[in-house]
């Protein structure tokens, strides 16, 4: 991996979060910050990670200050930087350090290069569409939330499904009885929707698409709404508990007294792209899409 030197000083401010597991990671985000420092960058951790002596961990207050998140490590590891930021659209670079990385694109190799390409501009920023997330009970806000990827409403229990009430704005759209119902972004519709089933939406699309997992009903089919209606999800008919969870994380409990309002966020999350960047060559190379076996 060839450093590359900047002829300027790069009086920037990066946080650097790496995935806790894996050594390589680890090593690689210190090489990475000690490297940063020396062309005159300020760096942070993340919350609970350590780079060193002198590096402070970033701070909800410092988050708007930042200029560029490096996360060193795979998928999951890239939507824990998206929690750490919350309604900041601050640009994040993904290194990939997994499997499959389709949000962690950037090779490990490419590292120094990349991070200097993206700091001096060079690099495509895009906007991702996320989706703000909110449970009410008896009207009383108990979580709100963003997710890139998906919210997830599923079962609390192997023995009972869920039974959920789905309205699009003010009309009804049906009841649903699953496993499951994955409500995802078009940036999230390759993950968790795709195995169960689900469209893959161009990361570009103006859509929320939401998919049963293993429906008690073979007409239940996943649904593609435009991004500008209001969602909402109600348990009806049980004493069961459901459990949501976003991006990936649990976040609660549901019961009959809960409201899941799900819309596009006016926040959009900025990932950082090479120019020559193709979603069709991406999905060839990651899932083999379009191969005859």
């Amino acid at each position: 991996m060839r450093k590359t030197k900047s002829s300027k000083r790069i009086k920037k401010t990066v946080a650097i979060l790496y995935r806790p597991s894996t050594k390589l990671a680890i090593d690689k985000a210190h090489e990475l910050a000690e490297w940063l420092e020396e062309q005159g960058a300020t760096v942070h951790s993340a919350p609970g990670q350590n780079l060193g002596r002198g590096i402070k961990s970033v701070q909800t207050k410092d988050l708007e200050h930042l200029d560029l998140v490096v996360v060193l490590g795979g998928d999951g590891t890239y939507l824990g930087a998206v929690r750490m930021l919350g309604d900041h659209s601050i640009p994040v670079l993904g290194v990939n350090m997994g499997s499959l990385g389709f949000l962690t694109e950037t090779r490990l190799e490419d590292l120094f290069n990349t991070v200097i390409a993206a700091l001096s501009g060079k690099m495509e920023f895009r906007a991702r569409s996320m989706l703000s997330v909110v449970v009410r009970r008896k009207g009383r806000i108990r979580y709100q939330g963003l997710a890139l990827n998906d919210c997830v409403i599923e079962r609390g229990s192997i023995t009972h499904l869920i039974n959920m009430e789905i309205h699009s704005e003010k009309h009804m759209v049906g009841i649903v009885k699953a496993d499951a119902l994955i409500i995802a972004t078009p940036t999230g519709s390759t993950a968790y929707n795709l195995a169960a089933g689900g469209p893959i939406l161009h990361p570009e699309a103006r859509a929320i698409v939401v998919t049963p997992v293993c429906p008690h009903a073979l007409t239940t089919r996943p649904v593609i709404f435009p991004d500008d209606q209001k969602l909402v999800f109600k348990m009806i008919q049980t004493d069961k508990k459901a459990i949501l969870t976003v991006d990936g994380a649990r976040v609660g409990d549901l019961t009959l007294d809960d409201e899941v309002t799900i819309v596009r966020s006016p926040v959009d999350h900025i990932t950082i792209r090479k120019h020559s960047h193709n979603f069709f060559q991406l999905l060839r190379e990651k899932l083999k899409f379009g191969e005859r076996n």
